[in-house]
């Protein structure tokens, strides 16, 4: 949750790769620190999808599949995790 948290430590900033493993499967997701582009309400948010697959524009990249939490600690608690 820290890691998720605090985008100061993530590898590939501004975005944070997570995966969600259950039942033999995995789904890949990516964390935006949407604070870099001066956009709230997205700092919990999981874009469904692999980084190297994300569409070329902003507006494309923000219209994909997510699942939104309120805080790091509910998106852990949905199964994501750092990948």
């Amino acid at each position: 949750m820290l890691f998720v948290a605090t985008p100061a430590l993530w590898p590939a900033w501004p975005f944070l790769l997570v995966v969600r493993r259950s039942r033999g499967s995995e789904e890949l997701g990516v964390v935006f620190d949407a604070r870099a582009a001066g956009l709230t309400g997205y700092s919990s948010a999981v874009v469904l999808g692999n980084l190297f697959a994300l569409p070329p524009s902003f507006d494309e990249f923000l219209a994909q599949p997510r699942e939104v939490y309120d805080d790091a600690e509910e998106l852990a608690a949905a199964g994501w995790c750092v990948d």
